[in-house]
């Protein structure tokens, strides 16, 4: 029973990283959105503008050359603005000024058919993510429920677990915290000696530079997980690799696949605190913290924790990088 239970987190947690990812996929799409409607409206507006210059400019060439001249049958005659402008160099008595502006109409018309076109098709794309949302979002309340029925049927035997895993916790709390004091204690003794600058061998990840994300991350020990949540109030996975790192200045999507492909790939033995450790199939992400252990949150009904990369983790691992 605990196994199933086991594979069916796995499952949620990979449907709950679906929904992030079209929530960030739409967000960007709205803020593409905005953008582009504001452009259009500015084209447009610009276009009116251009037209009415250029439509003032051919009733004075007509009034002022009574109506026979060249240039007037040419810009009459034309049968597109493209054929207008192709047109235009043959003609002596048309100005410089004359020339621009009939260009800027026929690039602000193209630019204004462009933007209606990317317009459109991000409303389609849209609808499309819209739609991978609102299935992300059933499969994950489908699966909540089947959930809470297999922890119904072992209530007993559950709160057993919870209570060795929670005095596992304390301990590993504990030892996180001695380890993290530790490395806090020998990066401030090294500030007063001077050595060399070495080179790292040629093929190896850089130097990292974000092991304090680790004290950062040790704040939130506890918090509840929340799907889709990314603060305090409650994490999921990726939520909370972000969050923490967001607060070392460093932007990661809400996605745990996304953040895979940030920074520099890390071997296993050359893992350091802060690199991000990823694990079923990029469907979980979490933060190491040293002695083969890494803080996350883990699943619906579980908080933020600290879990060695052994058993489970150990046969799902993917790999790691460094920021």
């Amino acid at each position: 029973m605990l196994n199933q239970i086991q594979q069916l987190d796995s499952s949620l947690e990979r449907a709950i990283e679906a929904y992030d990812l079209a929530t960030v996929k739409l967000a960007h799409i709205k803020h593409d959105l905005s953008q582009n409607t504001q452009s259009l409206s500015v084209a447009k507006r610009s276009l009116k503008n251009s037209q009415r210059q250029l439509s003032s400019r051919l009733v004075d060439i007509y009034t002022s050359e009574g109506g026979q001249d060249s240039t007037l049958v040419v810009l009459l005659g034309s049968s597109s603005l493209d054929d207008m402008l192709s047109r235009m160099d043959a003609v002596d008595r048309v100005s410089q000024q004359d020339s621009l502006v009939l260009k800027q109409v026929v690039a602000l018309r193209r630019e204004v058919q462009q933007r209606q076109r990317e317009l459109k098709r991000a409303h389609a794309e849209q609808v499309q993510v819209v739609g991978q949302r609102a299935a992300a979002r059933a499969s994950i309340q489908s699966q909540l429920g089947q959930r809470k029925a297999l922890l119904a049927s072992i209530h007993s035997e559950i709160q057993h677990l919870q209570a060795e895993e929670a005095a596992r916790q304390a301990e590993l709390q504990r030892e996180a915290q001695a380890r993290l004091t530790q490395q806090q204690q020998s990066a401030a003794s090294s500030l007063g000696q001077t050595v060399g600058i070495q080179a790292p061998p040629a093929g190896a990840p850089p130097p990292s530079h974000y092991g304090g994300v680790v004290g950062i991350a040790m704040q939130y020990l506890g918090t509840p997980y929340v799907w889709g949540g990314a603060s305090p109030a409650g994490f999921d996975c990726s939520g909370f690799t972000m969050y923490v790192y967001g607060r070392m200045g460093v932007s990661l999507p809400h996605n745990a696949a996304a953040q895979y492909g940030y920074g520099s790939p890390v071997s296993s033995g050359d893992l350091q605190p802060g690199d991000l450790v990823f694990f079923d199939g990029l469907g979980h992400v979490g933060l190491y913290i040293g002695g083969g252990q890494f803080i996350h949150a883990p699943h619906t009904g579980d908080v933020v924790k600290i879990s060695s990369i052994s058993g489970w983790y150990a046969s799902t691992y993917v790999g790691a990088r460094r920021l």
